[in-house]
Order: C-alpha cells, then sequence, then structure tokens
C-alpha cells in the first residue's frame, strides 16, 4: 500500500500541528508574590504573620489540643527597636 500526500496537505497539517503545539504551550506562568498570611511551624508553636500590616497570633502549644492557646499581637507593638544612645 502506497501513501501519496500531496504538497497542500502536507502544509495544511504542518500549520495545524504547530498552531496545536503553540496554543498548549502559551501558559501564563504564576507569580509567586508573598501572600498576605505566612505560616511559620516550630518545634512546639505555630505563628502565623499578617505581611500587610504586622499583626500575628501564636499558638503555644501544638502537640496538646487541651493546653493550646492562641495570643494575638501586634509586631510594631510587642517588638519596639529601642533607640541608640
Amino acid at each position: 500500500m502506497k501513501i501519496v500526500i500531496d504538497a497542500k496537505s502536507l502544509i495544511i497539517g504542518a500549520l495545524i500541528a504547530s498552531v496545536a503545539f503553540l496554543s498548549m504551550g502559551n501558559k501564563s506562568q504564576p507569580t509567586y508574590e508573598t501572600g498576605k498570611f505566612q505560616t511559620q511551624i516550630r518545634d512546639n508553636m505555630v505563628i502565623i504573620t499578617n505581611t500587610q500590616n504586622g499583626d500575628f497570633i501564636i499558638a503555644t502549644d501544638r502537640f496538646d489540643v487541651n493546653k493550646n492557646r492562641w495570643i494575638a499581637g501586634e509586631f510594631n507593638k510587642n517588638f519596639r527597636g529601642e533607640k541608640s544612645r
């Protein structure tokens, strides 16, 4: 069995394949900006920080649910730097 493809069909097929490949690869890449909230998990505590205004909450004991206590605070009020003399 001999298959014969004329030039016009070959060019149309190549163009359709090119458009299909280009359209599949044309995805917008996600941007990895800092979100509004950041979570940090330490040995025995969880800290959730609002990166826009500095508010935070801390879970003091993440292993024992009965002892877990959330402490809210504001970074600018709680961690003020001392002025140099």
